[in-house]
């Protein structure tokens, strides 16, 4: 439940009113997730597109999309006919000289190979796959999360969930791309995080394509907006961000809405990119947030932060 201690009594109401009030379609459009809609009708180059486009949603949203649209055009407009006519000879110079930021073409024809073995193992596709982690792991929550990223990370880097060899050695830095919540340092694994959240929740703008996963169990897709946001709410204590922090967040948010837990990371992610929220005391940019009497940049006296939270985690 919602520790009172940590967060403004009026949260779950402005965290609501922000959810409803919030301008979906024009943030969408600056959102990676606008690349995959458009194929909802038919749920594999669904999962397809939304693969590519979350591994590469880093950065600021003009440089993604501008990626993600030379991207498509390399693949005719078509990620599922991409992927399932993919041939596995000369496979690093398929999509060249496509790059963006440090992932480059090499490194997503590798993916769209793995791709094309995973779905010759399982006809349900990636949700089959997230399903068979989840199911393993046990009835709570963050584990079954947890577990079923972990499956997908493992089967997107090597194309089976058993690690079993292939003839063909992914391309240096490859594996970096689909980190699991179950190594050693605890990523945030923001990028998968976000697939998923796209394929499972209903409301708009997400997809709602998977039904066997239920949304109770999404964690939150921690990118430094959102974790910037969530510290100076009170929704978590920790001043790095690691799988724990994405935990930390996501049970509280389940305290408001434990059916759909991160139905409000769209509005709260496009807030930060907008610059809606300045990080930092700016009432000409301030006084129309529903989350400005939340905020303990407003009420810095009300929260006192001590032990693990120290001092405020610097804007960026």
């Amino acid at each position: 439940m919602i520790d009172l201690k940590m967060v403004s009594p009026s949260l779950a109401r402005d965290l609501s009113h922000l959810y409803g009030s919030f301008h979906y379609e024009s943030s969408l459009k600056e959102d990676p997730l606008s690349f995959v809609r458009p194929f909802a009708k038919d749920r594999r180059a669904a999962e397809i597109m939304g693969v590519f486009a979350s591994t590469v949603a880093v950065g600021n949203v003009q440089t993604i999309r501008g990626s993600l649209d030379k991207l498509l055009k390399r693949m005719n407009g078509d990620p599922r006919g991409f992927v399932e006519g993919f041939k596995a000879d000369h496979w690093r110079d398929v999509l060249y000289p496509w790059q963006h930021r440090w992932i480059r073409a090499d490194q997503m024809s590798f993916l769209a190979l793995r791709l094309r073995e995973v779905y010759s193992r399982y006809n349900g596709g990636l949700e089959e796959v997230f399903l068979e982690g989840a199911q393993q792991a046990g009835a709570e929550p963050t584990l079954q999360f947890a577990g079923g990223l972990d499956t997908l990370s493992r089967s997107l880097r090597w194309g089976s969930t058993n690690n079993a060899p292939t003839i063909y050695e992914p391309p240096p830095g490859y594996l970096k791309l689909f980190p699991s919540p179950m190594s050693a340092n605890r990523p945030v694994c923001k990028r998968l995080t976000l697939f998923v959240r796209w394929m499972v929740r209903q409301g708009f703008p997400d997809m709602g394509l998977w039904r066997k996963v239920s949304p109770s169990i999404l964690h939150i897709p921690l990118d430094t907006h959102v974790y910037w946001i969530a510290y100076h709410m009170g929704l978590t204590h920790r001043r790095t961000k690691t799988w724990r922090t994405v935990v930390e967040v996501t049970e509280m948010l389940r305290g408001l809405d434990a059916a759909d837990p991160i139905r409000f990371d769209f509005a709260l992610a496009h807030t930060g990119i907008s610059g809606d929220c300045p990080k930092t005391r700016d009432l000409r940019v301030c006084g129309q947030c529903a989350l400005r009497p939340d905020c303990d940049l407003w009420r810095p006296l009300s929260r006192p932060r001590t032990g693990r939270a120290g001092s405020r985690p610097r804007s960026k």
